[in-house]
């Protein structure tokens, strides 16, 4: 299987072969379906907290006296039962995440690259190195290989200061190191753009973890 291969001005050069052993696997749907529920619900932030009884400001003596007055007995204002008193069994911060197995994830990988390839949407640029971190000279980049306004999940070996710089102003653009590219960032972009060292180091990872 090849791919188009363009220099780091935009333009075509040539053709570049994809490892079939990475890009040619078969597509496990449910697999994929595991890991991006699993990926999605580890980002969820369990914050959420109320006060119980005793985290409660207040209630230091009765609010009133206990008998003789024709009304229940109340210890302390801090009561569940009251008004502004504690939660019952509220949200207290926890952590929502799930582990899931090496291989699981690395299958699911492959799946989603394989996605990609069957749909001729990876292409392999020679470098990213651009002199100054300015977004147009980036964009610049990505109007010449027809990718402008399109959402790009960028592959690079190493994430250089002013290829962060220039990416992290473009909403439609993920750069990322290759070593942590996870099937949820391959499916969630409509094209993957890698370099070519960057390219070299992915098949590199997926070939030695299989």
């Amino acid at each position: 299987m090849k791919t188009k291969l363009f220099d780091k001005t935009g333009k075509e050069t040539g053709k570049v072969t994809l490892n079939d052993s990475i890009f040619k696997q078969d597509i496990n749907k449910a697999l994929l379906w595991e890991n991006i529920t699993v990926l999605l619900k580890n980002q969820r932030k369990g914050l959420a907290s109320t006060k119980n009884k005793t985290e409660v400001r207040g209630g230091g003596k009765k609010p009133h006296r206990q008998k003789g007055i024709g009304w229940a007995r109340a210890g302390t204002i801090r009561s569940p039962i009251w008004r502004g008193g504690g939660v019952v069994f509220g949200p207290k911060p926890r952590d929502y995440s799930v582990r899931v197995p090496k291989k699981k994830k690395l299958k699911a990988l492959l799946s989603s690259l394989s996605v990609m390839a069957q749909e001729n949407k990876i292409m392999v640029i020679e470098n990213l190195d651009i002199e100054t971190p300015k977004t147009k000279n980036l964009a610049k980049i990505l109007e010449s290989i027809n990718l402008r306004n399109t959402k790009i999940l960028m592959g690079v070996d190493v994430i250089s200061k002013n290829i962060k710089l220039a990416g992290r102003n473009i909403p439609y653009v993920n750069v990322k190191r290759v070593d942590d590219i996870n099937c949820l960032d391959v499916l969630a972009a409509e094209y993957l753009l890698v370099t070519k060292k960057g390219l070299e180091k992915l098949e590199k990872r997926c070939a030695t973890k299989k």
